[in-house]
């Protein structure tokens, strides 16, 4: 596998025994997307004033045409004039996407009045079990303004590639998990990609590094 092109997934197990090794996997696996990634970015050192991952100028992750639970199409233009943090994930996920958007939800708040000026996407990459109203409900419990997107297989697929996101479902027993990348993605309100934020990173350095987005994008 082109590692690259396909960073190494995030366990999402379904078993809650698995969450302590759940948590030191995402950590390491962080690390490798963190280099993949800038290895993918415009190749410039780790700007002082962000605690992510510098990828202005990227030639990937350029924007996506979605589906929302209420079935309009969604771009980035949809959502010009904010920053976006765009996750994927999967709604039955036990560990990793229920702590990107808790921490989410935390970075509006921290954000103060800058928060309205900040939305939340999260993707699918489970969309034969991600219905609308699943996915609605879901995204919905960590914060009223997330919205969830889906597409169907091929458009998921398409689009993880297009963000050098990686997933697979995973065989378990009678059903299946997804591994899948735990970074975030973050647009400038022009609708221009700008950082990778690390899934250990704390709601605190995230919030500092959208704080950084908002002022030059004002």
């Amino acid at each position: 596998m082109n590692q690259t092109n396909h960073p190494p997934p995030a366990s999402c197990a379904a078993s809650p025994w698995a969450h302590a090794p759940l948590r030191r996997r995402a950590l390491l696996l962080a690390g490798g997307n963190l280099a993949a990634l800038s290895l993918a970015g415009c190749d410039k050192a780790l700007p002082a004033s962000f605690n992510g991952v510098d990828i202005t100028g990227a030639n990937y992750a350029q924007d996506f045409r979605l589906t929302d639970p209420d079935g309009h199409e969604r771009t980035l233009a949809d959502y010009k004039g904010k920053a976006v943090m765009m996750f994927f994930g999967f709604t039955q996920c036990p560990d990793v996407c229920p702590t990107a958007l808790v921490r989410a939800a935390e970075i509006r708040r921290l954000l103060g009045t800058d928060g309205e000026r900040l939305q939340v996407i999260f993707v699918t990459v489970d969309p034969e079990r991600d219905s609308p109203v699943v996915l609605k409900a879901y995204t919905q419990a960590f914060d009223p303004s997330f919205i969830g997107l889906y597409g169907d297989l091929q458009k998921t697929s398409e689009t993880a590639k297009d963000f050098k996101v990686f997933y697979k479902k995973v065989p378990t027993g009678s059903s299946y998990t997804m591994d899948h990348s735990a970074f975030s993605y973050v647009f400038d309100p022009k609708g221009k990609i700008r950082l990778v934020l690390r899934h250990e990173q704390s709601a605190e350095e995230c919030a500092q590094d959208l704080r950084q987005i908002l002022k030059t994008s004002a």
